[in-house]
């Protein structure tokens, strides 16, 4: 008489994966040990990066322990997607998007996020579960520094914002383009670059700093489009130069949190939005029209985003190096040269400033943060994305500007004259967000954009407290209309 068969038990994964990741025995209740012994480490994050986590048993962990922290997962093996949880967002080399950009599609600003690497797969797939760890480490350094100047700041560009609505008179608009955008920053290469940049202004879209204004106009040179995102006091300095006349550029591309000085109210400007809720109401009630470009820490980045939106044609960088040449910072001349001149005395001549101005901000990494996102952004834009002078650690070759083709096409500025007095639709803007804030569904979302901006290193903020916060900011810059 033949036995009866053994019951079939489905294997807890393919036997050679288990056997490497994951325990034979009991493998959830190892994943609920390794959770527990990480403790503190991960209490009160909003999102867990897990690097590499197998068949997924650390899923149910971190839901278990951690139900308010939202899981992402990131595969060293793509043939392991068939292991993803439902609702869970995954990223693979496969993926059609660069690691980066996953992870801030996924992470909102402001949000704690903590990184819990499977150990077994770093023994298994060694290097790529060390790179997935590099890139996590690089993306929460940046959105930390991020943190840090939106505590410091975020008030400031509240208030920049309702002001900015409340002086600017022209607005702009700008057709796409299938010509060639150049991309000037300050970096100290941008004077090499100045002769290919003269030669080939006919054929180009010209978008600078407005840090490297100066350079430019010494060089003869007037961009198509300056652009502007930084919400600090300094950048003043560089922006002042649009009281002049002719102005240094055609038109200003400016985030409304961006500092800008009074003179930029006759000059046209191309709004931009970093697609946050709040903004897009503002700007919705307001009646200005924007141009989507998501905060990227400097102003180099927020310029390619804007010239891929602006162009299907090839860009090129000058000036852009996040690096030190020697005790050369920036560009010459730079709107920051006369303070050093002008402290300049016997014991503290003007190179031993730019020495200690070099020596600090090589020690300060911002350079390397947006050197290694440049890096990445630049590798998924191959072929699309060059630089105009040499020795540029940032991009693989250097790149001569084409000569002018057939069928090409160079956008210009359309001004926009808007109905209504701007004093009018910094109201209507305020007005809207407090509606809003007022709403069910909004606010919880507009709170958790707004709170981090108002109050700042305070959580818990409310949606009351919000609307509190921008009535009192506004009230010095509206008008009923």
């Amino acid at each position: 008489m033949t036995p009866p068969s053994p019951p079939l038990v489905p294997p807890v994964a393919d036997p050679p994966l288990a056997a490497r990741l994951h325990s034979r025995r009991d493998p959830q209740a190892e994943a609920d040990r390794y959770v527990e012994a990480l403790g503190a480490e991960i209490q009160g994050a909003d999102f867990f990066i897990l690097i590499e986590p197998g068949a997924g048993y650390l899923i149910e962990s971190l839901r278990k322990r951690h139900p308010g922290g939202k899981p992402l997962i990131l595969r060293a093996d793509p043939l392991l997607n068939d292991f993803n949880k439902p609702g869970v967002p995954a990223w693979h080399s496969g993926s059609g998007k660069s690691l980066q950009a996953f992870l801030e599609s996924e992470i909102p600003e402001g949000s704690i996020a903590r990184v819990v690497q499977w150990r077994p797969s770093l023994a298994v797939y060694g290097e790529a579960c060390l790179a997935l760890l590099r890139e996590s480490a690089a993306f929460l350094k940046r959105a930390k520094a991020g943190e840090l100047t939106a505590a410091a700041f975020g008030p400031r560009w509240t208030r920049n914002f309702f002001r900015n609505l409340s002086r600017l008179n022209v607005f702009a608009r700008i057709e796409r383009m299938n010509a060639p955008v150049v991309i000037a920053g300050a970096g100290p290469s941008l004077e090499a670059a100045l002769n290919e940049i003269r030669r080939s202004r006919d054929g180009i879209f010209l978008i600078a700093a407005s840090s490297a204004l100066a350079a430019l106009a010494a060089g003869g040179i007037a961009p198509d489009l300056a652009i502007c995102t930084d919400g600090g006091g300094w950048a003043l300095m560089h922006m002042r130069a649009f009281g002049l006349e002719p102005p240094p550029a055609k038109a200003l591309a400016c985030a409304l949190c961006a500092a800008l000085p009074s003179q930029c109210a006759r000059t046209p400007a191309l709004a931009l939005s970093d697609g946050s809720l709040w903004q897009s109401i503002a700007l919705k009630a307001a009646g200005v029209p924007s141009a989507f470009v998501p905060q990227r820490g400097t102003v180099t980045a927020s310029a390619l985003e804007l010239a891929l939106s602006l162009s299907s044609g090839p860009i090129f960088f000058a000036g852009a190096d996040f690096a030190i040449a020697d005790v050369k910072s920036h560009a010459r001349p730079y709107g920051f040269d006369h303070l050093f001149f002008g402290s300049a005395f016997r014991l503290r001549p003007h190179y031993a400033q730019a020495f200690e101005r070099s020596l600090a901000m090589r020690e300060g990494g911002s350079h390397d943060i947006y050197a290694q996102w440049f890096k990445a952004r630049i590798e998924s834009l191959r072929g699309r994305v060059f630089a105009l002078e040499a020795g540029n650690g940032i991009f693989e070759r250097r790149a001569k500007i084409e000569g002018a083709r057939s069928g090409l096409k160079i956008a210009g500025v359309e001004r926009l004259a808007l109905p209504g007095l701007p004093a009018q639709r910094a109201e209507m803007a305020a007005r809207a967000i407090e509606g809003a804030l007022a709403d069910r569904e909004l606010a919880p979302r507009l709170t958790a954009e707004l709170g981090p901006l108002l109050f700042a290193g305070e959580r818990g903020a409310s949606a009351r407290d919000v609307a509190g916060k921008i009535s009192n900011i506004t009230r010095r810059y509206a008008r009923r209309p």
